[in-house]
């Protein structure tokens, strides 16, 4: 089993970073693999809602890590989304590659457990935490939660290791992510199969 952890923040070894870690940490002792993926300064193209995924089940734009990812995707059992809060939000390149990834991937996604976790120095959140969520519940994920909202708090990686109820929720959160994909496992070796969801309807709201 595998977990997918991506850090959305340009910082390298930054606040998200180190919350990142201690998920991963975590996992790591139950015996899951992992992979730390930082977003970096590298630049993220925005979705130009040109329908070339919804044939080639990937993204048109080739020159970011877009595809690349979606493929990582295909082979990970779980994700972990970081990112900073700006202006009470995760951060907008973090969004735009999300954006795409479930898009022109969304099917890598599907049934796999998910979470997100958010840095800040003082406040935003809870309503960061509440946009990210929204990837994984419109693709059909199991949302991974701990004892505590998934949030950690300090302007720089120094003062945010004092947050030590920030970081044993981080902890808590990678031993709910191995108990669950334990969970999944198990059940999949005694023949349970993913349910198949009805794509019958979409309307708008007009009729």
């Amino acid at each position: 089993m595998k977990v997918l952890l991506l850090n959305g923040s340009t910082r390298k070894n930054g606040c998200t970073h180190l919350a990142l870690h201690e998920v991963e940490q975590v996992l790591q002792a139950e015996g899951i693999e992992t992979e730390l993926i930082q977003m970096g300064s590298v630049p993220i193209r925005d979705c130009i809602g040109c329908k070339h995924c919804a044939d080639k089940n990937s993204c048109v734009f080739t020159d970011d890590m877009v595809n690349e990812l979606i493929e990582k995707a295909k082979k990970a059992d779980g994700f972990v989304f970081g990112s900073p809060v700006y202006y009470s939000h995760p951060s907008g390149q973090v969004l735009s590659l999300l954006d795409r990834m479930f898009y022109a991937g969304g099917a890598a996604f599907a049934h796999k457990p998910g979470a997100a976790v958010v840095t800040a120095r003082r406040g935003g959140n809870s309503a960061s935490l509440d946009v990210l969520n929204k990837y994984f519940t419109i693709a059909q994920m199991p949302v991974v939660s701990s004892t505590y909202w998934n949030m950690v708090y300090g302007p720089v990686p120094e003062l945010m290791a004092q947050d030590k109820e920030g970081l044993q929720t981080m902890r808590n959160l990678g031993r709910n992510m191995a108990w669950l994909l334990k969970c999944i496992q198990a059940g999949k070796a005694q023949g349970i199969v993913v349910p198949v969801a009805e794509r019958e309807y979409r309307t708008n709201f007009n009729k």
